[in-house]
């Protein structure tokens, strides 16, 4: 195998490991209680995470060894579109149409800005300019920390903003590490100890952060943040500080600012397919919620307002016909009532009791029972809304 299908297949396994871990630091993320979301010590699977993330460092810095920079740094971009298919799989997260999308901008556009940078003659920064680099990125990440505190109550902003720290993070200490390596060019020594306390520090606070982004955010915006973030810090820095440039002058960068803005848009689809799916997220939970507290409102109404138990019944139960003897002067004796009480035909299921009432016109002796339902004057569920007949129809008029 030569040596630069070499390179080529360690950057391929080099981003697979990457995206391995970013997957295993999501679903650590998830479930963790929010007291450890920077640093979950306790779970071996932030451990795993570690190691996966090591060892794409590890097998990135083999693949610069025996290939060109021009043709590894962008084969790193690789990292997102290999974490979506490989989440699918492993961890049933499957990503829309829009995080594609924005996935393939970014790394697309990141591996056109990568290809385009040019290499210059190694150099190393002297101490005002390493104190400058540090405090700067100190500052930066600060800032960003504030902010991302700040929007908490926004998951999707607040991954971005962690991400972006991480990633200047990560770019920084790569900065670093390239200075230590120019000057050990020359033979190991002492003085580069605070450079190697800095790298530390910021290669632990870049992988603290990209863990508490992955917390409520899901995977494809902070890894695409991360990724796009890191070798942009490091080659901005690269070319103010360092003498590096863009390949082909000004035409390579034009090309390189477009490349730029693919990249950026990239991440921008990623972020609003993000904040969209949690906008839809809240406002399901705000239906649900609203129907439990409609449900618990019907609940605690009274008791009387409850639709009444009926007993079983054989059928559907005929109401008497009602009486049509006449009466002195060609009227009628039946009551109103009854003859609207005729024509109902009860509900299966319902079962009234009847009583004996006197009949309208009759004397003490009649007692001729005449079946009469017990229909109450308030409607209720499952019977008749009719007015009870008056018992006794015979008035007494009171004169003054």
């Amino acid at each position: 195998m030569s040596a630069l299908a070499l390179s080529v297949l360690l950057s391929f396994v080099s981003a697979v490991a990457y995206a391995g871990g970013a997957i295993v630091q999501e679903q650590v993320a998830v479930s963790s209680p929010g007291a450890q979301q920077y640093a979950p010590l306790r779970r071996p699977g932030w451990w795993a995470a570690v190691a996966l993330n090591g060892l794409g460092g590890l097998l990135h810095v083999v693949a610069l060894a025996y290939g060109p920079l021009s043709l590894v740094q962008p084969l790193g971009a690789l990292t997102i579109v290999f974490a979506l298919p490989m989440a699918a799989l492993f961890v049933g997260r499957r990503a829309g149409a829009t995080a594609w999308r924005g996935a393939i901008m970014a790394t697309v556009g990141l591996a056109g800005l990568l290809s385009l940078v040019g290499s210059a003659d190694a150099q190393s920064l002297d101490t005002a300019q390493r104190v400058a680099a540090a405090l700067a990125t100190a500052g930066a990440i600060a800032a960003l920390m504030v902010a991302a505190r700040a929007v908490h109550r926004h998951p999707a902003v607040r991954s971005i903003l962690l991400a972006t720290a991480s990633g200047v993070a990560f770019g920084m200490s790569s900065v670093f590490t390239k200075t230590v390596a120019v000057d050990w060019t020359g033979g190991v020594s002492a003085a580069n100890l605070p450079s190697l306390a800095v790298i530390g520090v910021l290669a632990t606070a870049g992988m603290l952060l990209s863990q508490a982004s992955y917390r409520g955010a899901g995977l494809a915006a902070p890894l695409a943040t991360l990724t796009v973030v890191n070798p942009v810090v490091a080659a901005a820095v690269g070319i103010t500080m360092f003498g590096e440039t863009f390949r082909y002058g000004t035409t390579g960068t034009a090309l390189a600012l477009s490349c730029g803005v693919v990249a950026a848009g990239g991440l921008i689809l990623l972020t609003t397919e993000r904040l969209a799916r949690e906008q839809r997220e809240t406002a399901g939970t705000a239906r649900s919620g609203s129907g439990v507290a409609s449900g618990s409102g019907a609940a605690s109404r009274p008791a009387a307002a409850a639709r009444p138990e009926v007993a079983p019944g054989p059928g559907p139960v005929e109401v008497p016909a009602a009486r049509s003897d006449a009466g002195p002067g060609g009227r009628t004796g039946a009551d109103p009532a009854e003859l609207l009480l005729a024509g109902l035909t009860l509900p299966e299921g319902v079962r009234l009791p009847a009583v004996p009432v006197p009949a309208p016109e009759a004397g003490p002796d009649d007692t001729e029972p005449v079946l009469v339902p017990l229909v109450s004057y308030v409607p209720f569920y499952g019977g008749p809304y009719v007015p009870v007949p008056a018992v006794d129809r015979h008035r007494t008029h009171v004169k003054s």
